[in-house]
């Protein structure tokens, strides 16, 4: 059975039928305000549950318990507030305990908030405490160091969906929760990626794949950074190594429309969490799970997990270590089963295989399979990069 919804039901906050009529009325007549495409992918998670219990945009009160005690509230683990910032001269036109309408960065109405609550966070203490830094070359403090400063807190009923591309595999918590139970899959892994998928991660899969029923390969198509492979190049990646080194019957395709924060250990439970909220019952948790630069230790994502009571967060954390091809066992494998020195695992930096992508060579096959490289030979020469 899928794993039970984040706070124990999942949220809907998607308007349909007369009731979205009625909204989309109101809207028209309602004070608007225009946000980003970071905070578009945020009010398109609030409405299908991927961020459930939340029902809107957090106020002063649970982003204090989230970044005081990891929790929303006792027995609910949070790591990450969900915050809708805006410019103090946008604020100071809105009333608190009236609706405001919200167009998003496609100049759609894309929903209506029921303004709760404005409040001043401390924009440092949150970057310290949710980044574990406050220095603006982290991508996640540069983004939060240039919003507004002013907090707008409620619930919200969400007018429209957001599309990307690929629509056709961007399916909600709800179609993959059903999609398990029409499978008969009673325990599914989830595996994070916001990469195409080289040989070690394909071992981690494939070695929780033994001890699952289903595997739910989930890349992350919310905002990146501008130098992360893009998503279309990622995608036929994924498909080139479904179809050919995946049972069909065991493995699912999805997105997960969700903004990279690269908040690494905290990331970690927050995708762990959405996961579950999708029907997951264990989710993968690699090196440097959800890190940048060097801002976080290679496995402080396996170490947070022992600061909750795994009861809490719901769902099982799958840890793995760094993955390599041994030469000495001719086989995939970690420091935990692999005897032999560093000379016998075969490494690669991401500069020296974007080198060889840019220069038309393949990447050894110990690396990458050989359709995965000639899609991205084809990216990085079309690009240059």
């Amino acid at each position: 059975m899928p794993s039970v919804p984040h706070g124990g039901a999942l949220v809907n906050r998607l308007l349909t039928g007369t009731a979205l009529e009625n909204a989309q009325k109101q809207a028209a007549e309602l004070p608007r305000i225009t946000v980003d495409g970071y905070a578009a992918f945020d009010i398109d998670g609030i409405a299908k549950g991927l961020f459930s219990p939340l029902t809107g945009f957090m106020n002063e009160e649970q982003t204090r318990s989230v970044l005081d005690t990891m929790h929303l509230k006792p027995g609910i683990p949070w790591t990450i507030p969900i915050l809708l910032p805006v410019a103090k001269a946008d604020a100071d036109k809105l009333e608190v305990g009236t609706p405001v309408a919200i167009e998003d960065d496609q100049g759609e109405l894309a929903a209506i908030l029921h303004l709760t609550e404005k409040f001043t966070p401390d924009k440092e203490e949150l970057c310290q405490q949710v980044y574990g830094t406050t220095d603006t070359a982290h991508p996640g403090v540069a983004y939060t160091m240039g919003t507004g400063d002013i907090c707008l807190a409620g619930d919200l009923d969400v007018l429209k969906t957001r599309k990307i591309e690929f629509e056709e595999f961007n399916l909600p918590p709800a179609q993959t929760r059903a999609a398990f139970e029409e499978k008969g899959w009673k325990r599914i892994v989830a595996f994070q990626t916001r990469n195409p998928i080289h040989r070690a991660h394909e071992y981690l899969t494939k070695c929780a794949l033994e001890m699952c029923d289903g595997l739910l390969i989930h890349p992350l198509m919310g905002t990146t950074k501008s130098d992360d492979i893009p998503g279309d190049v990622r995608m036929r990646c994924y498909q080139a190594l479904i179809d050919n080194y995946y049972p069909k019957d065991h493995v699912m395709l999805s997105l997960m429309p969700v903004n990279m924060r690269y908040a690494g250990p905290k990331e970690a439970i927050m995708h762990a969490i959405i996961r579950k909220n999708y029907g997951c019952t264990h989710f993968i948790v690699g090196r440097d799970h959800a890190g940048v630069g060097d801002y976080y230790g290679t496995y402080d994502a396996h170490y947070i997990f022992d600061q909750f009571d795994l009861s809490e967060i719901g769902i099982i954390p799958l840890l793995f270590d760094h993955s390599f091809y041994s030469k000495r066992t001719h086989s995939m494998a970690s420091k935990k089963t692999c005897p032999g020195t560093a000379e016998d695992h075969v490494f690669l930096s991401g500069t020296k295989v974007r080198e060889m992508l840019r220069n038309g060579e393949m990447p050894p096959e110990e690396f990458t399979r050989p359709e995965v490289a000639r899609i991205l030979i084809e990216w990085a020469q079309s690009t240059n990069q």
